[in-house]
């Protein structure tokens, strides 16, 4: 990874766990060898960074498309983000993550697209389901509590409070669903992940 990246990691995790009590509860289960689909529930700005800093090694994420300006443009680039388009995910970006995986990478996506408006975990939409069905990865549930309190939507400032990055097994996906094709198949995967990102102890 570039040099940006591991400065501004380390920064990162140094405040984080030094301002929000950042901890991630069972590490050992966190896959850092090879490609992963790391799936997460999306509570605020802060979870790519904090589910970012739970691995050791560089991940790549999905990003607002309209985060990409000023020195954003150059700087969200450099911390591997990859720019979509929220309300219309586009063919590109989703070719791009499923390139990724296949070349070995790790890729962080939230599911529900969006950051949740209420706290509450919603329901997925069906383009990670195809990106599974295209790369058939191991996928790596994770569970982020804490970021909606201090940051919610329409909060300018983040405020102080304990965060914990729950880690769960790989999903275990039968071939016959892996191998279905189809807008019903791909949401099945994705509702299969929520489940398993639902079924994580909320810390």
């Amino acid at each position: 990874m570039n040099s940006f990246y591991w400065v501004f990691y380390t920064l990162f995790k140094s405040i984080s766990k030094a301002f929000f009590s950042w901890k991630v509860v069972n590490r050992e289960k966190l896959i850092e060898d090879g490609p992963v689909l790391i799936v997460s529930n999306h509570q605020s700005f802060l979870d790519p960074p904090m589910l970012g800093i739970s691995y050791e090694d560089g991940i790549y994420f999905f990003a607002r498309k309209t985060l990409f300006r000023g020195i954003f443009k150059w700087a969200l680039p450099l911390c591997l983000a990859i720019p979509i388009d929220q309300e219309n995910p586009d063919a590109a970006s989703l070719k791009h993550v499923i390139r990724l995986l296949k070349s070995g990478k790790r890729v962080l996506v939230f599911p529900e697209g969006s950051r949740t408006p209420d706290g509450e975990i919603h329901d997925g939409m069906g383009g990670i389901g195809l990106i599974l069905s295209k790369t058939k990865v191991p996928v790596q549930p994770l569970r982020i509590s804490g970021p909606y309190e201090p940051f919610p939507i329409g909060a300018r400032f983040p405020k102080l409070h304990p965060v914990t990055v729950t880690v769960g097994d790989p999903i275990p996906f039968t071939p016959a669903e892996l191998n279905a094709k189809g807008k019903e198949a791909y949401q099945h995967l994705t509702d299969r992940i929520m489940d398993a990102i639902r079924a994580l102890p909320a810390e």
